[in-house]
């Protein structure tokens, strides 16, 4: 695939994950795609997705920085949310956070079949701080 093929692909899974399409899902990753070291499948996958929006209800996967190098993708994506509860064992309560993911993505047959993701926690536990110090 093109890089300028591969570039779409991944804006259109985006835009699949943003309207949460969750049945054309399979359309952009792979049956056994692997998360992190770990196999998960699609089905753990889309399990994966459905939870993180039921606990942030608001979440939009807004692309920072992209570089493609097929069959690779890497992107840092911005995300302006508010949990509703806890997120990465954080308490949020439903305030607004915002904070970048750096992730990247292995294309096999046009499809994602392994990601490495990396949400920057400190980021969150900043923001946590200077509000709870403005109190």
């Amino acid at each position: 695939m093109s890089e300028c093929g591969l570039s779409i692909l991944y804006r259109d899974y985006l835009d699949c994950l943003n309207r949460r399409d969750w049945e054309a899902l399979g359309q952009f990753v792979d049956d056994e795609v692997i998360h992190n070291g770990r196999p998960i499948g699609l089905p753990g996958y889309r399990a994966m997705l459905e939870r993180d929006v039921g606990d942030i209800p608001d979440l939009q996967f807004d692309i920072e920085l992209l570089v493609v190098e097929p069959p690779v993708v890497a992107s840092r994506l911005r995300f302006d949310c508010a949990p509703r509860h806890t997120f990465l064992g954080l308490h949020i309560g439903g305030k607004r956070i915002v904070f970048a993911e750096n992730v990247f993505y292995a294309f096999r047959g046009g499809k994602i079949a392994q990601v490495w993701s990396i949400i920057d926690k400190t980021a969150i536990e900043a923001q946590l701080h200077r509000a709870a110090e403005s109190h």
